[in-house]
């Protein structure tokens, strides 16, 4: 007997829109976080540098569009909404609505393919305190995440490829791949399975393209500088290789599952000047996205979750 939910709530981390967003929207992300306020300013000035607005929101709202088609045409009328943690619409107003909408059993899908406590667990904890404080009876169930679904790996290793179709083939053995994703503090990795997924995604990605000069890295650290956060840096690795005689890198965000200032500043501006400087050319491989096999990804879990 098939299980009967009554939507989907894509829970994501949210975004500014445009400049005015920007320090509100910080503000939230840092709340009961030990993040220097520099930090916070530097941050701001990213988001500056795109003239305030991310694109996550619209990715993510694409990413429940395509969702809901791709469900209807297995015959699954299901409504799929979105929840904020740090911007507007917040997951609370989210659930609220899709309470007064007659939802009382909802499919939770998290919107990180890698698992730790602040890509995982305080977004479920975010819907508990949500329904707790609106008093409402709603039973959620989570998807697993998408770190070794075969499309997701699919879809990477697609995008891996658009930039070796970019360089000479007699270029291959000075050309690296850098999988990067978001690092965090060392004792929470060490509570998660974040790093062994990571690690998983990035190994399935290099075999699926037969590729074996490869290494994980992370980016985007924000803490206080005293505190252990998972290395090495993306952009200290290409100062790295770029001494062992490597000419080409492909970054590839594994980490995150669409487009946001993270990628598009610490990858596409931080890693660009560095590889600028020590004489290595940068591609950089897209994030999933919306594209059409990451969709079908999202919609095989949820599938299976019904059965």
């Amino acid at each position: 007997m098939s299980k009967k939910y009554d939507a989907i709530l894509m829970i994501g981390y949210g975004a500014p829109e445009k400049i005015e967003d920007i320090r509100p929207f910080l503000q939230n992300v840092a709340k009961g976080r030990p993040i220097p306020p520099d930090r916070l300013e530097e941050v701001a000035h990213h988001y500056e540098l795109f003239g305030g607005k991310s694109p996550l929101n619209e990715y993510t709202y694409r990413q429940a569009i395509g969702l809901q088609n791709k469900l209807a045409d297995y015959g699954h009328d299901l409504p799929v909404d979105v929840g904020m943690r740090n911007w507007h619409p917040f997951t609370p107003d989210t659930i609220k609505k899709i309470y007064d909408n007659g939802a009382r059993k909802v499919i939770g899908m998290i919107m990180a393919a890698h698992q730790s406590d602040a890509s995982w667990e305080r977004y479920q904890r975010d819907v508990q305190e949500a329904l707790t404080e609106l008093g409402l009876e709603m039973e959620f169930d989570y998807s697993p995440p998408l770190f070794d679904h075969p499309l997701f790996i699919e879809n990477s290793a697609d995008r891996v490829q658009d930039c070796l179709n970019q360089i000479p083939n007699e270029e291959y053995p000075e050309t690296m791949i850098l999988f990067t994703a978001h690092s965090i503090p060392v004792p929470m990795a060490e509570a998660s399975p974040y790093v062994q997924q990571l690690e998983t995604t990035a190994r399935l990605i290099a075999e699926k393209l037969n590729y074996d000069n490869w290494r994980l890295v992370y980016q985007s650290r924000s803490g206080r500088p005293t505190d252990p956060w998972l290395e090495p840096d993306v952009c200290d690795v290409i100062e790295e290789i770029s001494k062992d005689g490597v000419k080409n890198v492909i970054a590839q965000p594994i980490g995150f599952i669409c487009d946001h200032i993270e990628v598009l500043f610490d990858i596409g501006v931080e890693a660009q000047e560095t590889s600028d400087e020590v004489g290595i050319k940068l591609y950089r491989a897209k994030t999933v996205n919306d594209d059409p096999k990451f969709i079908e990804a999202m919609a095989d879990v949820v599938l299976k979750m019904m059965e």
